[in-house]
């Protein structure tokens, strides 16, 4: 009997089915969690979004703890500072915005113009561009276009997602040295050590990658700003502020961000200048993939471009804009997690 069980699923076949057992199983948890992320997003994306905001803004709170500041006062000083950061820089990026985004729409309303004259065929026109171009973002631009397009309603969800955000910061930022301990006590029983290890290395991922990604992004702002007034391109600082937030989309919002640029460039500067323009946004690109990235983000986890590629598709099918801002980091903790797994049940070297 235990031969003709073994003629009939030999070994290699019982492990292939025990392995997509496993897969199977591990997919079906994962869409669950989606789909309850999903559903409960009001309440998941201020966590996430908390925890983003701690791991940046931990080293200036352990700083002033250091100091001898009390933990609360810290934690509120911390928010109090991030609030005044940001809304000083919402203010200047829309202040530049509405004073140059005129211009900018002009230059890529004649851009548009002049690809369309040079490349069109019979039939094609800017009002074909444009509906086409309404298509891909409907389909695409998932949960985040059609948010905007729901009104005031959404408009108030985010406005109290933000505050709620905020709020989980402070009390993640107090709190965040009882976060072992309390980890630990919920911990099953032999897996304490383990589990705390798993979420040291998954929150230092997501620290690196947030401090990195920060830093990259404004020099690489600085850099694109400063190489378009020199070359005199209009909308050079709101073209900046762009740079800087396409850059915690990684590889895609360099991309979006520079051809903006340089289309701005072309349509209102010419071809030469655009060129120019190209070589600023490429050599910034040049910069960051050989120097900055290198240098900033070598301790954190390291991914593969296409990984990140498919972790931003994954994200933005999921839930759009927000999706795609949130995919990189989340995979960053993902790969801290693997990497902690592997490095304590690796066989020991003979």
């Amino acid at each position: 009997m235990q031969d003709s069980r073994q003629l009939l699923l030999p070994e290699p076949v019982r492990r292939v089915g025990a392995w997509c057992a496993v897969i199977l199983l591990a997919a079906g948890v994962v869409y669950v969690g989606i789909r309850l992320c999903v559903e409960f997003r009001t309440a998941v994306v201020p966590v996430l979004l908390a925890l983003l905001g701690t791991a940046l803004l931990g080293p200036f709170h352990r700083r002033l703890v250091n100091a001898r500041v009390n933990r609360s006062v810290a934690a509120g000083v911390t928010c109090v500072a991030v609030v005044a950061v940001v809304g000083g820089a919402a203010y200047i990026v829309v202040a530049a915005l509405i004073d140059t985004g005129d211009q900018i729409v002009a230059s890529l309303r004649t851009a548009a113009e002049g690809l369309a004259d040079h490349f069109g065929a019979a039939g094609t026109s800017l009002d074909d561009i444009a509906a086409n171009s309404r298509e891909l973002l409907s389909k695409f631009g998932g949960t985040a276009a059609s948010g905007v397009i729901s009104g005031v309603s959404v408009v108030g969800e985010t406005i109290a997602m933000a505050v709620l955000a905020l709020l989980l910061v402070f009390f993640f930022l107090r709190d965040s040295d009882r976060a072992a301990g309390t980890l630990r006590s919920l911990a099953p029983r032999g897996s304490a050590d383990t589990l705390e290890a798993m979420a040291r290395r998954a929150y230092g991922a997501v620290e690196g990658f947030m401090r990195g990604t920060t830093f990259i992004a404004l020099i690489d702002a600085i850099c694109i700003t400063v190489g378009l007034l020199i070359l005199d391109v209009p909308g050079a600082v709101g073209l900046g502020a762009l740079v800087f937030v396409t850059a915690y989309i990684p590889y895609l919002g360099a991309f979006l961000s520079g051809a903006v640029a340089v289309l701005v460039a072309l349509a209102d500067r010419g071809f030469v200048i655009a060129l120019w323009a190209l070589g600023v946004v490429l050599a910034v690109q040049l910069l960051e993939g050989h120097v900055l990235q290198p240098m900033i983000q070598s301790r954190t986890v390291q991914m593969h471009p296409a990984v990140v590629m498919l972790a931003i598709t994954a994200g933005a099918s999921v839930a759009g804009i927000l999706g795609m801002l949130l995919s990189v980091p989340l995979t960053a903790a993902a790969f801290g997690v693997l990497q902690e797994l592997r490095a304590r049940h690796a066989p020991p070297e003979s």
